[in-house]
């Protein structure tokens, strides 16, 4: 069943497909023609960056606002208007539907951050412009590189077709947050094994017995954690998508025990029925002890755990028995929708500034954001101090050496591929319908709207 949003973004992108086919079809990369100048020292210029961080007050607004007036004081020439996506919604939610709304205004911002899970419809249909044409693979690569390089399993996931459309901004993996005070309360090591969802759901067990309320949250099982949740399918053997990106994959036997796996928590007692905003939120006031979510919550947490006195530890996302867990990246990259050639540039360079050194230094320390250079944390490092104070950063560093990228579906409906997953995983999870027949349907109506 299609949401309202979904219903308004499919909406949107039609028309905005349209719209851009009308004008000359300038959403393909064969628009670039050749490298954009250099700015001169007096060319002004003025960008907007469209940014969903800056969506959410306190520390996600303010690091990225500092690390705009720092960018302006490095470009006296490049004035940047930073603002968060138009419409409202939840931070992450909106970003392309902003875009659209805007685009058929003529008024689309320069830069604009936008989630993985967008990749195919911005680089087909967004008019989202590639970075490697327009400035040379050299570059890109030059950029990427250097003292402190980006991961590699970084690098690429804004590339498509052979082109960079993107650099990748901030993202997380999936981290189990716990509070270990309350499991000490419980009767366990505040180190305990949490390594399998097998033992998860015996220390969530203990706690739930000592609390008498359920005491575990999985934000990748709601609306809004589909990037999550392709790594729970991943670690269980499944796949949400075929690797010639033809086929939905979650109506498969391996799909169908995964979520199956999660509606046994649910059965057991300890698997809180909540919303993510409440989840978050919930942990936070020490409602549950136990939660699988974005690491970009680990400021909010450790405030929290501050304030009110209960030790945060984390550990790494779950696997199913001895399968190794398999995590996939929430977030961002950064791309130019620009045009004109000296805001291209001019974007270009606010790009590099919010993927330096200096940038992942504020976003990391800061917000808790993966720092995509992970030299930076090493001795010698300028986050080496912090890394050291921080023992959180661990688990979440420690998967980025196997994470999987989060799939973007193709097609314009992949907002609603999504609405229908959700859906399903909810029903089986939550509300204990049938796995097989829920999953299996799910993936047939999701097929239904992939391109033939």
């Amino acid at each position: 069943m299609l949401t309202l949003r979904s219903l308004a973004l499919a909406i949107v992108a039609g028309t905005a497909a349209l719209t851009l086919s009308a004008c000359g079809g300038t959403t393909q990369a064969s628009s670039v023609a050749a490298k954009i100048p250099e700015l001169t020292n007096d060319q002004q210029v003025e960008i907007t960056f469209e940014s969903y961080n800056l969506a959410q007050a306190g520390v996600w607004t303010d690091t990225v606002k500092g690390l705009v007036a720092d960018f302006e004081k490095a470009h006296p020439n490049i004035h940047v208007t930073a603002q968060a996506p138009q419409g409202g919604g939840a931070v992450g939610s909106n970003t392309v539907s902003s875009v659209q709304t805007q685009l058929l205004a003529g008024k689309a911002p320069d830069v604009a951050q936008l989630t993985f899970d967008t990749l195919d419809f911005a680089a087909t249909q967004l008019g989202a412009q590639p970075i490697s044409d327009l400035v040379g693979k050299e570059a890109v690569d030059t950029h990427l590189n250097g003292e402190n390089p980006f991961h590699e399993n970084a690098k690429t996931l804004a590339d498509w077709n052979g082109k960079t459309y993107g650099i990748p901004y901030v993202f997380s993996t999936p981290v189990l947050f716990y509070n270990a005070t309350q499991l000490e309360a419980a009767g366990l090591p505040a180190d305990t094994d949490l390594s399998t969802w097998d033992k998860v759901l015996a220390v969530a067990k203990a706690v739930t017995a000592k609390t008498g309320k359920p005491s575990l949250d999985i934000s990748c099982s709601v609306k809004g954690g589909n990037w999550c949740m392709q790594g729970v399918f991943k670690s269980n053997g499944a796949e949400v998508l075929s690797a010639d990106r033809k086929t939905i994959g979650f109506g498969a036997d391996a799909a169908v025990d995964t979520v199956e796996k999660l509606a046994e928590l649910n059965k057991a007692g300890v698997l809180r029925n909540s919303d993510s905003s409440s989840m978050y939120e919930g942990f936070a006031k020490g409602e549950t002890a136990l939660q699988l979510t974005t690491s970009a919550m680990q400021g909010m947490f450790m405030s929290s755990a501050a304030k009110t006195g209960w030790q945060l530890k984390a550990a790494g996302m779950p696997g199913f028995g001895d399968k190794p867990s398999v995590p996939t990246n929430s977030g961002s990259a950064l791309f130019i929708l620009s045009q004109d050639p000296a805001k291209q540039r001019a974007s270009w360079e606010l790009i590099k500034f919010m993927t330096s050194d200096h940038a992942y230094e504020e976003i990391s320390s800061k917000i808790g954001y993966l720092p995509l250079r992970p030299s930076l944390t090493e001795k010698g490092g300028v986050l080496y101090d912090w890394a050291q104070k921080n023992p959180l950063l661990a688990p979440n560093l420690a998967q980025l050496d196997r994470l999987q990228p989060w799939v973007s579906y193709p097609g314009n409906s992949y907002v609603q591929v999504d609405d229908i997953l959700a859906t399903a995983i909810e029903d089986v999870v939550y509300y204990g319908k049938d796995p097989k027949s829920t999953m299996s349907e799910a993936a047939r109506r999701a097929q239904d709207l992939l391109p033939r």
